[in-house]
């Protein structure tokens, strides 16, 4: 069972995807936040992360008790198994770094970061100390490999003091 600190992260997130604010995740909220994320990104990256908001959606809408809509208790459902699927998660992982990673040169600097983060919230957002947190070498990127640690962090951790628990902004409570 997730923790009161896990929910808080799952929370984050499911706002942010929940496009049209009704609690209940929908096929049309991943279309909106991947039009949300291609609006702030070169052209031609549309189809690309639609297709990753629909694997997001199919993930999710296959564990829901209603196939139609997610509920954040149904999101809590998968992440309470994710720790016992470290290839899952990674995997999801590789095909996020992909998306953010924008010019393909395998980090992802501050401001795509910013971008990808901007795109979930919806709004400006100052991800400076966030980034900071997870650029664990300190080289001015995230690699591919500090980003997959910080994903495995984020959605199967329970450690607020991780650098993970930022992925994707600073949770509650912290």
């Amino acid at each position: 069972m997730a923790s009161t600190f896990q929910r808080g992260k799952v929370e984050l997130v499911f706002s942010a995807m929940d496009a049209d604010g009704d609690g209940i995740l929908r096929e049309g909220d991943f279309e909106a936040l991947a039009r949300r994320w291609a609006s702030v990104r070169a052209a031609g990256d549309e189809e690309r992360l639609t297709s990753i908001m629909h694997g997001w959606w199919g993930t999710l809408a296959a564990s829901s008790r209603d196939p139609e809509s997610v509920a954040v208790e149904d999101v809590l459902t998968v992440v309470d198994l994710l720790g016992r699927m470290p290839d899952a998660v990674a995997a999801t992982a590789e095909v996020m770094f992909e998306a953010v990673d924008e010019d393909g040169d395998g980090r992802i600097s501050p401001a795509e970061y910013r971008r990808m983060i901007e795109a979930w919230n919806g709004r400006p957002t100052d991800t400076a100390a966030a980034f900071a947190r997870l650029d664990a070498d300190g080289d001015g990127t995230i690699s591919r490999a500090e980003f997959i640690l910080h994903w495995r962090e984020f959605w199967a951790g329970d450690d607020p003091a991780a650098p993970g628990t930022h992925v994707f902004g600073t949770p509650p409570a912290l």
